[in-house]
């Protein structure tokens, strides 16, 4: 996949995430063998099993206030974003969390992801 159709897929990963249809995002730009990670803790295997990890954690937020991307870059198939995002959860607690988020591709899907954030500021 060309640096150019790299970009126009995080692109098109970021919209979906803005639009806050992340369910739909990861079956779309995602391998069904998709292992994604967070910070040093065990990866989750699957696309299943990371939907259902993620449907999780979306039932703990109560409502969105902000995705900011304030960086990107492609490479050789990987991409990585710089974000920060704001949101309420269910216990009525405002979160900000920054992180930087960092994908291995293969025609055209992410088969790996890492997030790296500081759990300090959570």
């Amino acid at each position: 996949m060309s640096t150019a159709n790299l970009q126009q897929r995080l692109n098109d990963l970021i919209g979906h995430i803005r639009q806050g249809k992340i369910i739909e995002a990861m079956n779309e730009f995602y391998d069904k063998d998709a292992v994604m990670q967070e910070n040093a803790n065990p990866p989750t295997k699957g696309l299943a099993a990371n939907i259902e990890r993620e449907k999780q954690f979306l039932s703990g937020v109560k409502e969105w206030k902000g995705f900011t991307v304030t960086a990107t870059g492609v490479g050789d198939n990987v991409t990585f974003y710089e974000s920060a995002m704001d949101f309420v959860t269910t216990g009525d607690q405002p979160m900000h969390l920054e992180q930087v988020a960092v994908a291995k591709w293969e025609k055209g899907k992410i088969v790996h992801e890492r997030f790296y954030y500081d759990t300090g500021k959570q």
